[in-house]
């Protein structure tokens, strides 16, 4: 059976995931894994489809010193001991720029025409493309797929899309992409079955994780989004501050002598919620916390939510339901009670009961909308774009044999 894996590399770690391709059933996740502590402390974990550990294994750090090394570990393993061959790989790319509106099949071409976005996502991009370029050098006949987090928010109109500056500059790239995008792709596909009722309508996901973003969705296409250029707009994040007055970066270059490369660190690494708190960007860890800094790291994050949850209602022109997802957005009673405190002004009234037990429907009956926990799955994301890929290629072969 043809199996699909599926990369998600960050600077740490990189998650992995493999599909089998079912001509019947479609996919079917068989292995899902994670190497952590690249440079440091290596560690790789997988289990099966059914949760069952498939190895749990430490490394020397000078057998897995980077991304590259980590993949081949993680590929070694998969082909030696599990005799896993993939047709394909699916790769989460962050930034597809202007020109990358649809998942694409990746060469040297596409793969350096994608380095010229690593700048604006410097947490991801250049992770996320090593091991494509891994795998160009050491596997060419690879297919490999690059999915991107901009692809889904193409649909925004141009008041969506566009800052307020000359228009050459919009025509150069600068522009408001959003991101997070295979979430929200997700998202938007899985409320028909799991909300029909209203799936088609005006619909607010909020992808709250280390990274957080909220989404507006009308008949599951994105209308508007809190992320913009790059992934540091919107709302406060684990490292990253969201919504900063420009002049703030003027002055810190001006008058407090950093350079850009000092302000891009400053901005991706050192703000957020860990700049707030001085603690930790780990929201389990700061809502366990009675440091004043860390409570008020809390709030500023909800608070943050609250506006952007406005703004977007105000772009949908009304609000029929709520949706939570990502690792804070599934599993925060507290933080998701917080919030929906917050937008008691637009009718939100929480079900606390369903909201502690991370039901699927924490509204109250009474909800002027309703308000749901839905698990993304951004891997399956992937590969389904990695197969649709793979299948318009055979197709494409098949018709040109026709054709001669």
């Amino acid at each position: 059976m043809d199996t699909i894996l599926v990369v998600n590399a960050g600077s740490s770690s990189v998650k992995f995931q493999v599909f089998a391709a079912d001509p019947e059933q479609g996919l079917q996740r068989q292995i899902k894994g994670q190497m952590d502590g690249i440079g440091s402390r290596p560690k790789m974990r997988a289990v099966n489809g059914e949760g069952n550990v498939l190895v749990d294994r430490k490394y020397d750090v000078d057998a897995v010193a980077d991304v590259t090394k980590a993949l081949a570990v993680a590929g070694a393993w998969l082909r030696d001991e599990l005799r896993i061959e993939p047709v394909a790989v699916g790769h989460r790319v962050v930034h597809g720029g202007p020109e990358f509106e649809r998942p694409v099949r990746v060469d040297q071409d596409v793969l350096s025409r994608l380095e010229r976005y690593a700048n604006l996502a410097p947490l991801h991009q250049p992770f996320n493309l090593a091991p494509i370029q891994s795998l160009l050098t050491n596997a060419p006949k690879v297919v490999q797929v690059a999915c991107f987090d901009t692809a889904f928010h193409r649909t925004h109109g141009d008041l969506a899309d566009h800052y307020a500056i000359p228009f050459q500059l919009y025509r150069e790239g600068i522009r408001r992409y959003g991101f997070h995008g295979l979430s929200y792709e997700y998202i938007a596909g899985a409320l028909p079955t799991a909300a029909p009722k209203i799936a088609q309508k005006r619909v607010i996901v909020a992808h709250l994780g280390s990274g957080a973003s909220m989404c507006a969705l009308h008949r599951g296409r994105s209308v508007d989004s809190t992320m913009g250029f790059t992934a540091l707009d919107g709302l406060a994040m684990g490292t990253r501050p969201g919504q900063i007055d420009p002049g703030v970066i003027l002055h810190l270059m001006t008058e407090k002598g950093m350079s850009a490369t000092d302000v891009q660190n400053f901005l991706y690494r050192e703000c957020g919620l860990k700049g707030l708190s001085g603690i930790s960007n780990d929201m389990r860890e700061l809502g366990a916390s009675d440091d004043p800094h860390a409570v008020f790291a809390v709030e500023y994050f909800v608070h943050r939510i609250a506006l952007n949850a406005a703004m977007l209602a105000g772009a949908l022109q009304g609000l029929d339901a709520f949706v939570f997802t990502a690792g804070i957005g599934e599993n925060s009673a507290f933080i998701r009670e917080r919030i929906v405190r917050k937008l008691a002004w637009l009718g939100a009234s929480l079900d606390e009961e369903a909201n502690a037990m991370n039901a699927p429907l924490v509204s109250r009956p009474d909800s002027k909308f309703t308000i749901h926990v839905l698990p993304t799955d951004e891997e399956l994301m992937i590969a389904q774009h990695t197969l649709a890929v793979l299948q318009g290629g055979a197709q494409k072969q098949a018709n040109e044999r026709l054709a001669s």
